[in-house]
Order: C-alpha cells, then sequence, then structure tokens
C-alpha cells in the first residue's frame, strides 16, 4: 500500500472538486459543532483535507487553525482561504501527533471522517487531549465499519492498486473506548444520519489527567 500522504497527495484535486455526499447529515454535525462554538474560541482540526469545513467554522471563532497530512490539500486548503480572505485561519500541514500547542492550549480540536483511516486512532485522541485546555472539547466524526466483512476484500483490491487509502474497521463502542482511555468524558454520542454508521462525538477533557502512567 503506497504511504498516505502519497495517496491523499493524488487525490487532492478530485477530492476539491467532489460535492458532500449526503449534505443534510453535513449540515447536521455543522449545527451541532457550532453549538459548540465561542467567539473567544482558539480551534484546530485534524485531517482538514481541503478545509472546506474550516472555511465554514473560522469566522465564528478568534482563531482557526487547519491541517492534513498532504502538501497537496494544505495548498489547495491555502488557495481557499485566501480567496476567501479569512485572516484567523493558517492551514498547516501535519501528521496526527505531530502538532502542539506551544504556549496557548486550544479550547476545541476537531477530526471530521479521520479516525477510521488512521491504524492508531487512539494517537488523534492522546493529540487532542495534549493540547486542549482542561475542560477542551473534542469532537469527531467516524465512519465505524466493524463488522462490514464484505468490505475488506474489496477495500484491500483498491488499496494493492492505489485507489484506496488505509481503512480501520472500527466499531461504536471501540471508538467511544478509546476516546475515554485518551482522557476524555463523552458528553453527546448519536449518528448523523440516524441507522448509519457515522459517530458523531463529544468529548471533554477531564481536569485530571488519569490515564496509566501520565
Amino acid at each position: 500500500m503506497i504511504p498516505q500522504s502519497t495517496f491523499w497527495d493524488r487525490t487532492a484535486a478530485r477530492y476539491a472538486r467532489s460535492p458532500i455526499r449526503n449534505m443534510g447529515a453535513y449540515e447536521q454535525t455543522m449545527a451541532r459543532t457550532r453549538s459548540y462554538l465561542n467567539a473567544d474560541d482558539r480551534v484546530f482540526e485534524m485531517g482538514a483535507g481541503t478545509s472546506s469545513t474550516a472555511l465554514l467554522l473560522a469566522p465564528l471563532v478568534r482563531h482557526y487553525t487547519s491541517s492534513d497530512i498532504s502538501a497537496e490539500m494544505v495548498a489547495i486548503g491555502r488557495d481557499k482561504a485566501r480567496d476567501a480572505g479569512i485572516g484567523n485561519l493558517d492551514v498547516v500541514q501535519a501528521e496526527v501527533g505531530g502538532h502542539r500547542a506551544e504556549t496557548d492550549p486550544y479550547d476545541l480540536v476537531l477530526a471530521y471522517n479521520l479516525l477510521h483511516l488512521l491504524p492508531d486512532p487512539g494517537a488523534a485522541a492522546r493529540q487532542a487531549h495534549a493540547m486542549l485546555r482542561p475542560g477542551g472539547l473534542f469532537i469527531s466524526k467516524t465512519t465505524c465499519l466493524a463488522g462490514q466483512l464484505y468490505l475488506r476484500p474489496l477495500i484491500a483490491a483498491m488499496q494493492f492498486f492505489g485507489k484506496a487509502p488505509y481503512v480501520n474497521f472500527l466499531g461504536a463502542d471501540t471508538l467511544e473506548a478509546t476516546v475515554k482511555d485518551a482522557g476524555f468524558d463523552i458528553i453527546e454520542a448519536d449518528n448523523h444520519p440516524a441507522g448509519k454508521r457515522n459517530r458523531f462525538l463529544v468529548a471533554r477533557k477531564t481536569q485530571a489527567d488519569r490515564r496509566i502512567g501520565l
């Protein structure tokens, strides 16, 4: 399987042109996210692709940092931010685990359609925990494919030919346990759209880090 950064670099232009598949579910996710935002918040988004969501949310907060592993995705995102004239949005290239708040922790960390594309989704949750202030929020939406065994050979074949990224067949229970183990309390969990396998989570960083050994 080709490196993930290479896959997303090759996909970036087509990804940027692709319409959102379920606009109703996306708008529901954005509405729930907006309900947690405040004008003075600092926000960090992991795996932001071409920063389409960042363009929507950045005007609502003090500062927004949008990150992605793909240099091509980041370049497109920077062009979009410049063309939109959004001055409080930084678009940066970073791997999960490769970026930390330097002096001022973030109020929210967002990860949409990312955790199921990682071999270790716990690394993203732990990074979010490290970047957040006490009581800060980690908001994610994740496709949970546990039990969908018929998809494994299809995805494996597509990966062999460089047509699909790594996919982690997470279950909702495993996902929520992973986020809790990183030091969060889950305060909202739902599926958008209802009945599908897209798990929306809002988790709050606990005041005391209860992870073993930390």
